[in-house]
């Protein structure tokens, strides 16, 4: 006699079946539930379990018992592992408190050496104190289940997320004199030829300590199917660093710079007088600047009174460099220009800067902020 299927046929309506073809076809969907879909549409078109089981490479019990669970409550509820399955939750949920509350302190608090925990420390210490805390459920704790634990209450006690706390008392208003310089900046943009600015904006700031470094040996370029990139010895010979002290006129994208040793008053006066000559007189510079010892010194207030009325700085809140255009202009330079140069003196390097700032000048991009600028009205501050 042929054989007969004695298990109970299942019949799938469209909407199970376009479901079902969904997620055999997904690429987002986990394993399991995707196995179980190719399981019930294969049934459902009447192939054996012996068939499907070859087809899919598992076994004839796993077969039946996805079957069975869809013939019991349903196709698409088979597609889940029923509630109560596996092992019952040892560690309650007092245990699991305690356990997150000793995470939110610091070894060192504890009496260790260490800052941070370790999933193998704090697992070992709750082994060590769960009797005494009264709960005896973590005796035998491990990492892997520590890590768990943490992970559902999304704690990350071996991790340090830093932030920058406002510690300026007028940061909002000399936030707010930045954002006005900006919007100032839109409107004479949005002016152009239309009316000729009788003020130059800067936004300035410097870039210390940019290493000279010379690589020891000689650096072997790409090679097809060979060397991919170039080689370079990672050992490097260090001559100094420089500085480069820059403004970028926020009306004309000019990068304005000077590189030198160090970065004092002098320099920065040096920077003022170089600014000075390349604008015409009657001309107001505007500079958006931080509050840097040199932006304020002795020196360079003398400096300004030798030149009235020709210079106003805008001073940036503190911990409000993010509010400077010019961080824009170094983040490139550091990602297209410094990664990865080698020179072999202090000189070379700084020829390579200016070179660099004039090639940037040639092509000069404007900076232009965005965020928060719709409301506000320069109306009043200047």
């Amino acid at each position: 006699m042929p054989f007969e299927r004695v298990k109970q046929p299942l019949v799938l309506s469209s909407p199970e079946r376009e479901e079902l073809e969904r997620i055999v076809r997904s690429r987002t969907e986990p394993m399991q539930r995707v196995e179980r879909a190719k399981i019930l549409l294969a049934y459902g078109a009447g192939v054996s379990v012996s068939a499907i089981a070859r087809k899919l490479g598992t076994n004839r019990p796993k077969v039946y018992r996805c079957i069975d669970k869809a013939l019991e409550v349903g196709v698409l509820s088979a597609l889940q592992d029923l509630p109560g399955r596996g092992k019952k939750a040892q560690i309650g949920e007092a245990a699991r408190a305690w356990l997150l509350s000793l995470a939110c302190q610091k070894p060192k608090e504890l009496g260790y050496a260490q800052e941070l925990w370790t999933m193998r420390l704090l697992a070992e210490h709750a082994r060590q104190h769960c009797h005494q805390a009264g709960h005896v459920s973590l005796s035998r704790i491990g990492r892997g289940t520590v890590s768990k634990i943490l992970s559902r209450a999304q704690i990350k006690p071996h991790k340090v997320r830093y932030y920058v706390e406002q510690r300026d008392p007028e940061f909002e208003a000399k936030m707010v004199q930045v954002l006005c310089v900006y919007k100032e900046v839109e409107m004479l943009q949005k002016a152009g030829s239309r009316a000729e600015p009788m003020v130059a904006i800067l936004s300035y700031d410097e870039r210390p300590g940019i290493q000279a470094l010379e690589s020891c040996g000689q650096e072997k370029p790409p090679v097809a199917s060979q060397y991919s990139c170039w080689l370079r010895d990672y050992e490097y010979v260090r001559h100094g660093t420089l500085s480069l002290l820059a403004g970028i006129d926020l009306l004309n994208g000019h990068v304005h710079g000077l590189v030198a040793d160090r970065h004092r008053s002098r320099e920065f006066i040096e920077f003022l007088r170089q600014v000075d000559q390349h604008y015409g007189e009657g001309i107001k510079i505007r500079m958006i600047l931080d509050n840097h010892s040199a932006h304020i010194s002795k020196e360079t207030r003398r400096y300004l009174a030798s030149v009235p009325n020709r210079f106003e700085f805008i001073f940036t809140p503190t911990h409000g460099s993010w509010l400077n255009l010019i961080e824009t202009f170094f983040a490139k330079m550091a990602k297209t220009f410094l990664r990865g140069l080698t020179v072999s003196s202090k000189a070379e390097l700084k020829r390579r800067i200016e070179k660099y700032l004039k090639e940037v000048n040639q092509a000069p991009v404007i900076s232009r902020w965005a965020h928060g600028l719709e409301t506000i009205s320069i109306a009043g501050h200047y």
